[in-house]
C-alpha cells in the first residue's frame, strides 16, 4: 500500500478550511440579519397607512430613526414575505427588536395605541370631526360623513341638536386605523360608562335628561372657568328652569348670532330668531352649545341650593361673579362692575 503524500492532503485541509468560511460567513451573516438587535429605543413612531405599499413601510421605518441597519431589514423582510402582507397600524417600535421581531410587528399588525384626545370648548360636529381627524388615521371627512348617518347617531339615542354631549372631554386609548364607526361607538360606550347610577339618579332628582344636563353644563363653562363658582351658577339656572323665568344666558346669544368672540351682547342680538336665543325662548336651548368638561357636568348634577335668580362679574375682574336673590340686588351688582370698568378705562388713557 503506498503511503500518503504530503501534498495530496493540501486540498483537502484548504477544502475544509474554505468550507469553514463559508459556513461563518453564513452564521454571521444569520446573526446579523435575524438575530441581532437592529432597533433602538426613542425612535419616531411608524405610521402605516391602508394605501401604504412595502417601499413605503421601508421609508417610514427608515425615518423613524429606530433601525440600525435597514439593509439587512429589507433582506429579512423580503426573505420573510413582509413585502406581500403587512397590516396599516401606527408603532412605536421598542428598542432591541432583532429585524425578526421586527418583521413580525408590521406582519401580525401589533400597532400601539394613540391617546385620543377629545378637547372642551367644542362648538360642533365639524370641528369635532376635524379634531379627531387630526388624531387617526381616518380623515375628517369620513368621521364627519359617519357622525352625519341618522342611523348611526339614533342608534346611540341622538339627534342633530344633542350629538354633541355624547363626546366626553377626556383622553382615550385607541388604535390610529380604528374606522369613524369605531371611534363613534367607543365613546358611546364611554358616554354609557359615565352615566353610572349615582349620576342617572341625580339628573332625575334634578328633572333633567342627561342630555339637558350636558347642554346646561355647557351653558355654565361658558359662564365661568373658575370651577369652585360652577355649582353655584348651576343653581342660578336650575332655580330660573323651576319658576319659569328665561335662563337669559348670554352664551347662548352668542352661539345663536354664531360669534362666540362678542364682548357685549346688544339689544339686536337679543332679538335674533333662534331657538338658542335663551332671551327669547323659556326652558334649555335645543342642545349643548359646546363641549362641557366632566367638572361642568358634575356641578350641574350637584347644583348649589340657594334662591339666587341673578349673577354678575365680579368688580375685582378676578372671573368671579357676585349673587343676588332679586332683581334691585342684581342691579347693584351691576352698577358696580360697571362703575370698577369705567375706572379701569380711564386709567388705561
Amino acid at each position: 500500500m503506498k503511503k500518503k503524500t504530503k501534498s495530496s492532503s493540501v486540498p483537502v485541509i484548504a477544502g475544509i478550511a474554505l468550507i469553514a468560511v463559508v459556513l461563518l460567513a453564513c452564521g454571521a451573516f444569520y446573526y446579523m440579519t435575524y438575530r441581532r438587535a437592529n432597533t433602538v429605543a426613542g425612535g419616531a413612531p411608524v405610521n402605516i397607512y391602508h394605501a401604504t405599499d412595502f417601499q413605503g413601510l421601508l421609508d417610514s421605518v427608515a425615518a423613524s430613526g429606530s433601525v440600525k441597519n435597514m439593509a439587512t431589514f429589507k433582506h429579512a423582510a423580503e426573505h420573510m414575505k413582509l413585502d406581500k402582507n403587512f397590516k396599516p397600524g401606527h408603532y412605536c417600535l421598542a428598542g432591541g427588536l432583532t429585524n425578526k421581531q421586527l418583521v413580525r410587528v408590521f406582519a401580525y399588525g401589533w400597532q400601539t395605541p394613540v391617546r385620543l384626545i377629545i378637547k372642551p370648548h367644542v362648538r360642533d360636529l365639524n370641528k369635532m370631526s376635524r379634531l379627531m381627524g387630526q388624531q387617526m388615521e381616518a380623515s375628517p371627512a369620513q368621521i364627519r360623513e359617519a357622525m352625519d348617518d341618522k342611523e348611526i347617531m339614533e342608534a346611540h339615542g341622538f339627534n342633530k341638536a344633542t350629538y354633541l354631549a355624547m363626546f366626553l372631554p377626556d383622553t382615550y386609548e385607541v388604535y390610529w386605523t380604528a374606522t369613524p364607526l369605531q371611534l363613534l361607538d367607543r365613546l358611546w360606550k364611554e358616554y354609557e360608562a359615565f352615566w353610572n347610577k349615582s349620576r342617572t339618579a341625580k339628573a332625575q332628582e334634578a328633572g333633567l335628561t342627561r342630555e339637558e344636563v350636558i347642554t346646561l353644563a355647557s351653558i355654565v363653562i361658558e359662564e365661568t372657568k373658575y370651577e369652585p363658582e360652577m355649582p353655584t351658577i348651576a343653581g342660578v339656572y336650575i332655580n330660573r328652569l323651576k319658576i319659569g323665568m328665561p335662563l337669559q344666558a348670554d352664551p347662548t346669544v352668542k352661539y345663536a348670532v354664531n360669534d362666540p368672540s362678542l364682548k357685549r351682547i346688544l339689544n339686536k342680538h337679543l332679538q335674533v330668531n333662534s331657538p338658542y336665543n335663551t332671551y327669547k325662548n323659556k326652558g334649555l336651548p335645543p342642545g349643548p352649545i359646546t363641549t362641557p368638561t366632566k367638572v361642568a357636568i358634575d356641578a350641574v348634577l350637584n347644583y348649589e341650593h340657594h334662591n339666587y335668580l341673578y349673577f354678575c362679574a365680579h368688580e375685582n375682574f378676578n372671573g368671579q361673579h357676585r349673587f343676588a336673590t332679586n332683581l334691585a340686588g342684581h342691579l347693584e351688582n351691576a352698577r358696580r362692575y360697571h362703575s370698577a370698568l369705567n375706572t379701569r378705562k380711564k386709567a388705561s388713557k
